[in-house]
């Protein structure tokens, strides 16, 4: 995508190339450009309509429909935040009373878009001329030009005085090659000026890498891992005044509020588009106690181990550890909880293939799904090697429990 394609894409003209391009998209590409250009689209129009309908089709995973009037590029979407992350971020700010907020590095502006739907008056900062370009379009496009306004530039040049309050999503991709950074110094911004806007602008929220190492969290900040249906997608550092717990381990998903009373954090509640929010909140200090493996095992979400909260998870539980560095939960009893999927314990059996395969053939499995923390067998290689052709179902979980080797056999919790 350039500037010329865009511009062409938002003519009448493109836009009917667009409509054509969605009916076809997503079977054969040869065939869908070959219809096209039946119809009468020029080459070069046809080329960038059908990528826009490959990439909104792909994209309303993450925005639902509204992917479908939005102009995408690879890069920015892959890197975009979810619709419902977005979503849920912007109501945060907009109940600590933000009014108005820069979005610095506002990329295709998914989080500026969440923010102007709540009524927040948004600047977005975008060094990218083709990517500011587009966030343009997308404000135009959901009818929040008025809110949502984009200045193509260097994020550290804005004016920070003029707003309440400043959300930043560093690059954390290297420009040209996509490659992940990981070392915070070699963001863009760089990590020094993103840590320093809370210095500047008290309400300061910072989208990070959920791997981000607890030990480059500024003090006094809230560290907050997001998950969506089980997949960890982000994390963020809430500053200031918006910092109301250390550590917060956020669970976005599918359905209604699970009956979870007791669970430290503030209260589930409904976010909108099916999804329910759950958040878990501690000091992430804390060390769950040790004991053996009991009849229940929890695997908790990957929020709240990238949080450091299993232990306040434990507590609420009445649950421990088999070991002190696996991140697997143990209860004489199974609890209904958001927070970690729980499987009956049938079977706990030093490692060895050969009594695995033994006693799973005895047994009659034929399929099982695999877990694995402390492990380092690959769950793949190890499915074909038990070479099982039973008809009933197991879990295996692959574990360390005092250092050794472990498999837990295990069935679901009705």
């Amino acid at each position: 995508m350039d500037l010329e394609q865009l511009a062409a894409l938002r003519t009448a003209e493109g836009s009917a190339a667009l409509d054509a391009a969605a009916r076809v998209a997503g079977g054969d590409p040869l065939a869908a450009a070959g219809a096209l250009r039946s119809a009468g689209v020029p080459a070069g129009l046809a080329a960038a309509a059908l990528t826009q309908a490959e990439l909104r089709r792909k994209a309303a995973g993450k925005f639902g429909p509204a992917a479908a009037g939005m102009f995408f590029t690879r890069p920015g979407l892959e890197q975009a935040t979810r619709q419902a992350v977005a979503r849920r971020r912007a109501q945060r700010l907009r109940a600590a009373g933000v009014t108005t907020l820069a979005d610095l590095g506002c990329g295709l502006g998914a989080d500026a878009l969440a923010a102007a739907r709540e009524g927040i008056r948004v600047y977005g900062v975008e060094a990218d001329p083709v990517t500011a370009a587009l966030a343009e379009a997308n404000a135009r496009a959901a009818g929040l030009a008025e809110l949502f306004t984009v200045e193509c530039g260097d994020a550290t040049a804005f004016d920070v005085t003029r707003v309440e309050a400043v959300f930043c999503d560093p690059a954390r991709r290297r420009a040209g090659t996509g490659r992940r950074i990981f070392d915070p110094n070699s963001y863009s911004p760089p990590w020094d000026f993103v840590t320093g806007l809370a210095e500047r602008v008290p309400y300061t929220v910072v989208k990070v890498a959920p791997g981000l190492d607890h030990a480059l969290i500024p003090a006094g900040a809230e560290a907050e891992w997001v998950s969506v249906d089980g997949d960890m997608v982000e994390a963020a550092l809430w500053c200031g005044p918006l910092a109301e717990t250390p550590r917060r381990a956020t669970l976005l998903k599918e359905g209604p509020p699970i009956n979870a009373s007791g669970i430290a954090g503030a209260p589930s509640y409904q976010l909108g588009g099916g999804k329910t929010v759950h958040q878990l909140t501690g000091s992430g200090t804390v060390e769950a106690p040790v004991a053996p493996v009991r009849r229940f095992v929890y695997d908790p979400d990957p929020a709240v181990v990238r949080a450091h909260l299993v232990a306040e998870l434990a507590t609420e539980l009445n649950a421990t550890l088999a070991d002190p560095a696996i991140a697997y939960l143990y209860a004489d009893e199974a609890a209904p909880t958001p927070y970690a999927r729980c499987l009956e314990v049938t079977d706990v059996l030093p490692f060895s293939l050969k009594r695995l395969r033994a006693l799973l053939r005895e047994r009659r499995v034929g399929r099982v799904e695999i877990l694995k923390r402390g492990s380092a067998l690959e769950p793949e290689r190890l499915r074909r090697d038990l070479r099982l052709g039973g008809d009933q179902p197991a879990s295996l979980v692959l574990t360390r429990i005092a250092d050794a080797p472990t498999v837990l056999i295990c069935r679901p919790v009705t």
